[in-house]
Formats: structure tokens, C-alpha cells, sequence
């Protein structure tokens, strides 16, 4: 008799966001650096790796109240916002960007007023003692998610024991807001050229998983911020969820040719127990 299939695990829905500044403060001609944080150790997803900050959707980022809350919103659909808004939330509570805006006003809400919310609303949604509703509602803000472009969507493979379906966004990340790192799931932080990331993990420095490694690559293409942006928006995303393929005894992990990516394979280490 013929055993039943086992069912992959569900890839749950998560957000990541690649927060860029030029490397020569307001010169945005000048190459483009990247947000990156190391995961702690005691964390089961990606657990000393340099990643893009990001995590998991919650309830509350897909609240209709936030629609009307939410810079572009008549243009984004509600099932991309919620990850859009996700973003914005993840980068708050992991390194302290908050892309957000008095509601009738273009500009970022500043450094010096931004102290103040961090000091009464991080550590409570860090906590799932606050939402992103309850934050914007009281400080009267519009989350700006128009300035959120979608980069990227990966799902784990099916043969992975946790699998997350990923929407990558890409933004600018405010002049005068300091990222840092939480101390809690990150343990560490760095702004860093995407090439740069890329060649201290060859060099055995890193470790970057698949996903954010092909993105560092796809982001060392765009130069500067704005041509880096600029890019994103015109590009069509296609999503990628990797697949093994055996040729000669040998495994390999492929992903879409019509990604958008250089090297659409890579050699993996031989299956446990062979």
C-alpha cells in the first residue's frame, strides 16, 4: 500500500523591507548602502544570518481602519497593503524607521518628534501589548506606504520544515532617522554596499540565506538609491519558490528564469545520510 503523501507545512504570510541611503550623506549619487540586521542565535528563522529587516503579518496589519490611514492606499490593493503595511511596522519595532507622516503633510515625521513615539509605542508592539492601529490612531498619523515599492516575492520550498511567503518592499529610509538594531531578535546591525555583503559572505565573514543573497545581487545592479527605486517600480515581480532538481547525482536548487536574476541555480550539499 502506498503511503499518503506528507502535506508541506503552510508558508506563512511575512514581510521584509530593504531600508537604502546613499553611502555619502545626501549625495544620492553616491552608491547606495542597505539595512541589515543578524538575527539572535535563539531565533528559529534564519538564526545568525544577515538579513533585511522583516518578520511575520499580524491581524492587525490588515485592519480596514487603516485603509484611510495609509499614503496611495486608493492604488494598492488590500491584499498587497496589509504587507506594505507590515513593513513599515517591522521596520519600526526591529531597527526604529518609521515611515509614517501627519496625515496633509509630504514630509516624514522628523528625528526629534519621532523620540517620543519610539519611547511610547516600540516597545509595546515589539510586545503585542500595542497594534499599528492603536500607534497611528493616537499620534494621529498616515503610514506611508506609497513610498513602499514591492521588490520581490518569495515562498520557502515546500521541503523546508518552516516556510514563510515573503513580499520584499524597498524605501528610502528617512535622513535624519538613526537605524539600530533592537537587541532582542537582532543582535546586530550594519548599513553596507549590497556588493560589499555579498563578497564578506564569500569570504566566509556572513552567512546570507538564498533568498537574501539573490536580492543583494538584483540590488547591486541599481548603483544609487534612486536607480535602485527606480528599477523596483519597473519591474514586473514574479514569484519565486525555489525547486530541487538531481542531475547526475548532484542536487541543485533552481528558481524562475523570468525572475529577474543572475545565476538561477546553485549546487546544494549532498542529502543527509548519502
Amino acid at each position: 500500500m502506498t503511503e499518503p503523501q506528507k502535506q508541506p507545512p503552510a508558508a506563512r504570510p511575512a514581510t521584509t523591507v530593504l531600508l537604502l541611503r546613499p553611502s555619502t550623506p545626501g549625495d544620492m549619487a553616491s552608491s547606495l548602502e542597505v539595512f541589515m540586521v543578524v538575527r539572535h542565535h535563539q531565533i528559529d528563522a534564519f538564526s545568525g544570518a544577515l538579513v533585511f529587516p522583516g518578520g511575520k503579518l499580524e491581524d492587525a496589519d490588515g485592519d480596514p481602519r487603516l485603509r484611510l490611514r495609509c499614503g496611495g492606499a486608493d492604488k494598492i490593493a488590500d491584499e498587497e497593503l496589509k504587507f506594505r503595511v507590515a513593513g513599515v511596522r517591522e521596520a519600526f519595532e526591529e531597527c526604529g524607521i518609521l515611515l509614517a507622516r501627519h496625515r496633509g503633510q509630504r514630509a516624514i515625521v522628523a528625528a526629534a518628534e519621532l523620540k517620543g513615539i519610539e519611547e511610547r509605542w516600540r516597545a509595546k508592539l515589539a510586545k503585542d501589548e500595542a497594534s499599528i492601529v492603536d500607534l497611528v490612531e493616537a499620534e494621529d498619523l498616515e503610514i506611508a506606504t506609497d513610498l513602499m515599492v514591492p521588490y520581490a516575492h518569495w515562498i520557502t520550498p515546500t521541503f523546508a520544515p518552516r516556510r514563510f511567503d515573503t513580499w520584499f518592499f524597498v524605501a528610502e529610509a528617512p535622513e535624519d532617522q538613526m537605524a539600530l538594531h533592537d537587541g532582542s531578535e537582532s543582535v546586530d546591525s550594519v548599513w553596507i554596499g549590497a556588493q560589499a555583503a555579498i563578497d564578506e559572505a564569500a569570504a566566509g565573514k556572513r552567512t546570507l540565506v538564498h533568498a537574501t543573497l539573490k536580492n543583494l545581487e538584483l540590488l547591486a545592479e541599481g548603483g544609487t538609491v534612486t536607480g535602485a527605486i527606480a528599477a523596483a517600480r519597473a519591474r514586473k515581480v514574479v514569484t519565486v519558490q525555489p525547486w530541487v532538481e538531481t542531475r547526475d547525482g548532484k542536487r541543485f536548487l533552481h528558481i524562475p528564469p523570468d525572475a529577474g536574476y543572475r545565476g538561477l541555480f546553485r549546487e546544494l550539499p549532498p542529502a543527509a545520510g548519502r
